[in-house]
């Protein structure tokens, strides 16, 4: 289940990953703004700074899931974990409050955080097993 839990973790580090480039680099974009509901790339400007934030702290999501399953592939499972549970349970959290906040985006939230969320539960359940 370890493996199962990381490849899920995995798959969620490359979608939040993909929520980076579209926030981040493509915002402006006709597939960002179809994504995201901008409307007209005008409207997307005057979202750009925030969205280009927002991005960031995606990269930095996926970043602290790719070097937990680095770790652990290393033998060092402590680490690796800690960082993986911290990551994807940030992933799982965010997804929460952009389902609780914006009912209209539940959709979003779930392709966000359910990845994530069942990656943790088969971490969990390998390394307690």
């Amino acid at each position: 289940m370890v493996i199962t839990g990381l490849v899920l973790t995995g798959v969620a580090a490359l979608i939040h990953l993909f929520i980076f480039y579209l926030e981040s680099i493509a915002w402006t974009s006709e597939r960002a703004r179809r994504t995201f509901g901008t409307g007209t790339v005008e409207e997307a400007k005057t979202q750009q700074a925030l969205a280009f934030n927002q991005g960031f702290y995606n990269l930095f999501l996926a970043v602290a899931v790719a070097l937990g399953i680095a770790f652990v592939a290393a033998g060092n499972t402590p680490v690796g974990a800690t960082l993986v549970f911290t990551g994807a349970g940030s992933m799982v959290a965010a997804s929460l409050v952009l389902g609780i906040s914006s009912p209209d985006k539940l959709g979003a939230a779930l392709k966000q955080g359910l990845v994530p969320a069942l990656g943790i539960v088969a971490l969990a359940i390998g390394l307690l097993g």
